[in-house]
């Protein structure tokens, strides 16, 4: 083999650990995933091998299905615009802030990544319940006479996503934003712009890549979660991905539940296309690089 041969090979060499993984346990999962969905449940409760169309034509042309899909985009995007009007001003502290511990900050953003999510979406129970901390002090200072009924709507859902998805946004801006180099800003306001539009000109723009691809983190796993919804929402406040959970787990209907992964997977999968289409994916690569 020639040196060149060797030179084309190498990056496919280092490349191929990864690939390895990516095929084993993403795309031959996948694909069974697929040939499942064309399977049927019988009475008995037995799968029923083939090719039936049966589970895609129920997905596609029911409403509730539909209309369930069309919540959890709404409260994806919903969830994703609260993380990133919370999350630049708290990345904009962090890169610029005078601390002489600045990575001590970094270690409170990222502390809340070494519990599990479970447990911190629970821990809004404790919080918000009748019984919680919120209604103890309100009850103790007099504001209320009764507990107020705060859990189990979409407000706390929304609330629940946000406390998960933060950390996301936070830290893929606040990577852009280290990036910027402090003497085009300076440069900016040696021509006379204010602090403001020092920002608006040059910061901001720089740091979108940041807050795009934190926005488009957080949308997708925003929509792609059942555990909030499940934990701290009520019967109407079902996102997709529980109908999944309750095919699978409740139903034990795995075909219809194979069926709704891949319909979730292919509307995730195109605003990610769409995003890279508009916005590309290859701007946001160079934000964080």
């Amino acid at each position: 083999m020639s040196d060149a041969e060797t030179r084309d090979m190498r990056p496919w060499a280092l490349l191929s650990p990864a690939l390895t993984a990516i095929t084993l346990l993403l795309a031959i999962p996948t694909c069974f995933v697929v040939v499942y969905s064309f399977w049927l449940r019988t009475a008995a409760g037995d799968e029923q091998v083939g090719f039936y169309l049966d589970n895609w034509i129920e997905v596609l042309t029911d409403p509730f299905y539909r209309d369930v899909l069309l919540y959890t985009l709404k409260i994806g995007v919903i969830t994703t615009i609260c993380c990133a009007l919370m999350g630049y001003p708290a990345a904009y502290f962090i890169a610029f802030s005078k601390m002489r511990n600045k990575a001590f900050l970094l270690l409170l953003l990222m502390l809340p990544f070494w519990i599990s999510y479970i447990i911190r979406t629970m821990s809004w129970i404790n919080i918000l319940g009748v019984s919680g901390a919120v209604n103890y002090v309100l009850q103790s200072l007099g504001i209320v006479s009764e507990p107020l009924q705060m859990l189990y709507n979409e407000a706390t859902v929304i609330l629940g996503l946000i406390h998960f998805l933060l950390p996301f946004m936070v830290l893929n801006i606040y990577v852009s934003l280290e990036g910027i180099d402090p003497n085009l800003t300076a440069a900016a306001r040696s021509l006379g712009s204010t602090p403001f539009q020092a920002f608006r000109e040059v910061t901001l723009p720089l740091s979108l890549p940041g807050l795009a691809a934190g926005s488009l983190l957080c949308f997708v796993l925003g929509s792609g979660t059942y555990i909030t919804p499940l934990v701290l929402g009520g019967p109407g406040d079902g996102m997709f991905a529980n109908l999944i959970y309750d095919a699978i787990i409740t139903q034990l209907n795995w075909p219809l539940g194979s069926a709704l992964s891949i319909v979730l997977l292919i509307v995730l999968g195109a605003v990610v296309l769409l995003y890279n289409r508009y916005l590309s994916l290859g701007q946001i690569s160079k934000g964080l690089g």
